[in-house]
């Protein structure tokens, strides 16, 4: 697995970060989900540099110009419901994207464990194309590795890349063994410790109940 952790190199990605993590900033979900996104848009940029490119000449009022653009079909699939802003934020910077969404949830266990519950899923195909599967929160990696074996009843991508905010290590250490071994995962921070109840720590708690309220 190639691994991209963008905050090896100080930037204002930092900033976002922060304030997603700051137990006081994060009250204000209209802020959290603009962060998220904003990520989401950093992480594209990062990612659009190792895309492949054609050159295409274009014609300006006063002449012509030869441009290298992005040649690649790209569909962008991100986790419901955390993983919706993540997913407007790749989308701000790879506008002609097809789009895919699936749910993916922890159900409890009575003996305290969890299973990961796949059940709503529409995509186009994704035969030969470049996938990026979004999801904010990479904690034990479970729900990435099932979201992505449901995906492939859609066809066999050729390239897989993954978004995430914050990420642990064992989570990491978690989708290498199940994913393809050219996987990209494109990750803005990572953190050592996961908890008893398999939450990131420090991490910044729920992702989607900061984002959209707390659910029943």
């Amino acid at each position: 697995m190639h691994i991209h952790s963008i905050d090896k190199t100080n930037s204002v990605l930092n900033t976002f970060i922060s304030e997603l993590r700051d137990q006081h900033i994060q009250k204000d979900s209209l802020r959290f989900r603009r962060n998220i996104e904003r990520i989401g848009e950093v992480l594209s940029y990062e990612m659009s540099k190792v895309l492949p490119y054609t050159s295409k000449t274009v014609t300006t009022p006063l002449g012509t110009k030869i441009m290298q653009l992005i040649n690649d079909d790209l569909v962008l699939c991100s986790i419901l419901r955390a993983g919706l802003p993540l997913h407007q934020g790749i989308l701000n910077y790879f506008d002609k994207a097809e789009n895919a969404f699936i749910s993916a949830y922890r159900k409890i266990l009575p003996d305290g464990n969890f299973d990961i519950r796949v059940e709503y899923f529409a995509s186009p195909s994704l035969q030969n194309k470049t996938l990026i599967l979004a999801d904010p929160m990479l904690a034990t990696g479970q729900s990435l590795v099932s979201t992505y074996q449901a995906l492939l009843s859609h066809g066999i991508p050729k390239e897989l890349h993954l978004f995430v905010v914050i990420g642990s290590t064992d989570g990491i250490a978690h989708i290498e063994k199940y994913l393809p071994k050219d996987t990209h995962l494109w990750i803005a921070t990572i953190d050592d410790t996961l908890n008893d109840h398999g939450y990131i720590i420090p991490g910044l708690g729920d992702a989607g109940d900061l984002a959209f309220g707390d659910k029943l």
